[in-house]
């Protein structure tokens, strides 16, 4: 089966799908990960199942939207953790504010950052996040 082929057929609204999908082939990740489309990249981001070569991948994403839904795993490795932290755009930083991963130390350096909410989100402390799966769907995170 040619992945790559049939992939380059399908519409961004059929690719969105194919990210959500419950029983996604394998033969597809590679290239979802990859797309040229963030929206793509971003609903395949909130899969719970993913590997950490594609977390890793969606982390280092020149999209700041693709990272930001990145920041909200609480699957990332400490220095995917650091990286966020150190990011230097405050939507990131805001979103990693809340992440359950973040050391004490990190979290000192968001309550201290030049942008007032991510300060805000770093007092709030952290937010464990939801899981929901609708009919058909994996597993995502909200």
């Amino acid at each position: 089966m040619d992945y790559a082929a049939e992939y380059k057929a399908l519409s961004t609204e059929e690719r969105k799908a194919l990210a959500l999908t419950e029983d996604l082939d394998p033969g597809y990740r590679p290239l979802l990960v990859r797309d040229q489309w963030s929206l793509v990249k971003i609903y395949f981001g909130r899969r719970v199942d993913l590997n950490a070569e594609e977390i890793a991948l969606l982390i280092a994403d020149p999209d700041q939207t693709v990272r930001i839904t990145c920041a909200r795993r609480e699957d990332l490795t400490p220095d995917q953790v650091e990286a966020c932290v150190q990011d230097r755009d405050p939507n990131l930083r805001y979103f990693i504010a809340r992440n359950v991963r973040l050391t004490d130390v990190q979290r000192a350096l968001l309550l201290e950052d030049s942008d007032p909410l991510v300060r805000k989100a770093a007092a709030k402390g952290p937010k464990p996040r939801r899981r929901t799966r609708r009919p058909g769907q994996a597993e995502m995170i909200r």
